[in-house]
C-alpha cells in the first residue's frame, strides 16, 4: 500500500517546533535539492533488520544498548573518537548479554546526532544576546554573530561526516575489531587495572571461563567475530530528515535512509506536529522519549499515531523521567499503556531529567542519580511484570571529566578538568563501563526464571 508522504510545506504548515531560523529561503532550497540527490546513508532492509530486533526487545527476548554522545560535532568526526565510541559500547554490550543470558541491540548516537533542541532560542552572555547553538547541523558553537547564523550549508557537512562516520564503523564492527575475545580483554584491562574494575572482577572472570570453555570445544561462530551495529539519531531539522526519506525499490515505501533508528524528543512529540507526522509515515523503527508530563492518555495516542498496526519492533517508548520522579510516574504509564495492547519496547534514558548546573556554571548529572533511576526503572517493571527493555545513554569512550561522582568519585572542582561537551555532560569511559557492571547485576535478576 502506498504511503503519501507530505510536503516540507505541508510540514511547516503543522507548526514545527525548534526548527533554526533560516536566513536565505533560496540557499535552504539548495541544499535539500542537493540532499534529495544524494545517496543514501542507511539502507531499508538494514532498518527492518533492527526493527525485526527490536520487536525481541518488545517481547521481553533481547536487550537493547543505545549510546553515544549528546551532540556531535563535525570537528570531532575522527577516527579515534569513532573507535573510541564503538569501543566502549561494545564493552558494555559483553557484560549485558552475559548477564542477562539474551542478545543486546547496539545502536549508536552516531552518524546524524548533529542537532539540538534548545529552551531558548537566543542566548545572552555580558550583555550581548545572539542565537542559541542548536549543535553543528544548524550553526556555531563559538559565541560570534557570524558563527551563530544558522547555515544551510552545514546539513550537506553532516550528511558527509555521516557518511564518514558510518563507513568507520562498518569498517570497524566487520574487520576484526569488535571480535568477542578481544572486547572481554580490554574489559579484562579495565578490571585489572582500575580501581572501580576490581569490583566486578568475578562477572569478568565468568565471562573469561564461558569463553574459554566455548574455544576448547571448538566453537567459533561467526557471530564471536563481528557484531551488528546501527545508527540513530533524534530526527529534529526537518529539511534533513524530509530530504533524506526515500522510496525502498522492493515495497514502495518510504524511509528515512539518514539513520536505522530515528526518534522524536520530548519537546517535538506534539500529536499533531510535523515531527509525529514525518516520522508517522516512514518505515523505520522509532523512538519518543517521554518526559515526567507525559500521562497515559498521551503515549496511547502517540502510539496509535505512530504504530497504527501496532507492529511489533516499530515503536520504542524512551523514558526520562529524573531520579526523584521515576517510581511516582512511570508505573501508571506502563500499566496504563500495557492494559491498552500497546506493543512498545520501554527503554530508560537516565541522563536528561538528571541535569543540574554546579556552582562553577557547568552542566553536570551525578553518576548516583543516573543509577538511581535506572534501578527505579528496573523495579517498576519488576513489580509490573513488564520487560525494562534497554538504556539510553549519553557516553563518550574519553576519560572527560563532565559528570560527577562514581567509582572515580569525580567532584564539582573536577569538571573544568577535561570538559568538551558542547552541550550536555556525558559518562566517560570508566563510568560507561561501571554502569553496565551495575546494570548487569539488575538485568540478571530480572532474567532469572522464577523458582
Amino acid at each position: 500500500m502506498a504511503v503519501e508522504l507530505p510536503s516540507l510545506r505541508d510540514l511547516y504548515d503543522l507548526g514545527a517546533a525548534q526548527q533554526p531560523t533560516w536566513p536565505d529561503a533560496s540557499e535552504v532550497d539548495r541544499v535539500v535539492d542537493r540532499l534529495r540527490r544524494n545517496p543514501p546513508l542507511v539502507f531499508a532492509g538494514e532498518c527492518d533488520d533492527l526493527k525485526a530486533k527490536l520487536a525481541a526487545v518488545t517481547r521481553g527476548e533481547a536487550f537493547l544498548l543505545q549510546g553515544g554522545d549528546c551532540a556531535e560535532t563535525l570537528e570531532g568526526a575522527t577516527a579515534d573518537n569513532v573507535r573510541a565510541k564503538l569501543r566502549v559500547l561494545l564493552q558494555m554490550a559483553v557484560v549485558l548479554t552475559y548477564a542477562a543470558s539474551v542478545p543486546v541491540v547496539k545502536v549508536g548516537r552516531l552518524a546524524g546526532q548533529y542537532a539540538k533542541p534548545r529552551s531558548s532560542d537566543m542566548e545572552t552572555r555580558e550583555g550581548v544576546t545572539l542565537p542559541a547553538y542548536r549543535g553543528d547541523a544548524v550553526n556555531g558553537y563559538d559565541f560570534t554573530t557570524e558563527s551563530r547564523v544558522p547555515d544551510p550549508q552545514r546539513l550537506l557537512d553532516v550528511y558527509n561526516s555521516s557518511a564518514a562516520t558510518l563507513n568507520l564503523v562498518r569498517a570497524f564492527v566487520t574487520g576484526g575489531y569488535a571480535d568477542l575475545r578481544q572486547v572481554h580483554t580490554w574489559n579484562t584491562d579495565f578490571v585489572r587495572s582500575s580501581p572501580v574494575g576490581k569490583r566486578y572482577e568475578r562477572m569478568a572472570g565468568d565471562i573469561d571461563r564461558a569463553l574459554t570453555f566455548m574455544k576448547a570445544i571448538g566453537a567459533d561462530p561467526e557471530e564471536f567475530h563481528r557484531v551488528d551495529f546501527h545508527s540513530s539519531h533524534e530526527a529534529l531539522v526537518l529539511e534533513y530528515e524530509h530530504a533524506l526519506t526515500r522510496i525502498d525499490s522492493r515495497t514502495e515505501l518510504p524511509y528515512d535512509v539518514s539513520a536505522h533508528f530515528l526518534w522524536i524528543g520530548e519537546r517535538t512529540r506534539q500529536l499533531g506536529g510535523a515531527h509525529v507526522e514525518l516520522m508517522s509515515r516512514i518505515q523505520n523503527p522509532i523512538g519518543v522519549k517521554l518526559g515526567p508530563t507525559t500521562t497515559p492518555d498521551d503515549a496511547i495516542a502517540l502510539a496509535q499515531r505512530l504504530n497504527p498496526l501496532n507492529e511489533p519492533g516499530r515503536l520504542t517508548f524512551i523514558t526520562r523521567m529524573g531520579a526523584g520522579r521515576i517510581r511516582t510516574v512511570l508505573p501508571e504509564l506502563v500499566e496504563k499503556v500495557t492494559a491498552a495492547g500497546v506493543q512498545v519496547a520501554w527503554v530508560c534514558d537516565p541522563m536528561h531529567g538528571n541535569t543540574f548546573e554546579a556552582s562553577s556554571g557547568y552542566k553536570t548529572r551525578r553518576f548516583e542519580d543516573v543509577m538511581e533511576e535506572v534501578q527505579g526503572f528496573f523495579d517498576v517493571h519488576r513489580e509490573l511484570g513488564t520487560w525494562p527493555g534497554g538504556l539510553h545513554v549519553e557516553l563518550t569512550g574519553d576519560n572527560v571529566t563532565e559528570c560527577v561522582g562514581g567509582g572515580e568519585s569525580l567532584l564539582e572542582e573536577d569538571l573544568s578538568h577535561r570538559y568538551e561537551s558542547v552541550c550536555d555532560p556525558r559518562l566517560n569511559r570508566v563510568q560507561s563501563l561501571e554502569l553496565a557492571f551495575l546494570v548487569a547485576d539488575m538485568l540478571s535478576q530480572v532474567a532469572e526464571p522464577e523458582l
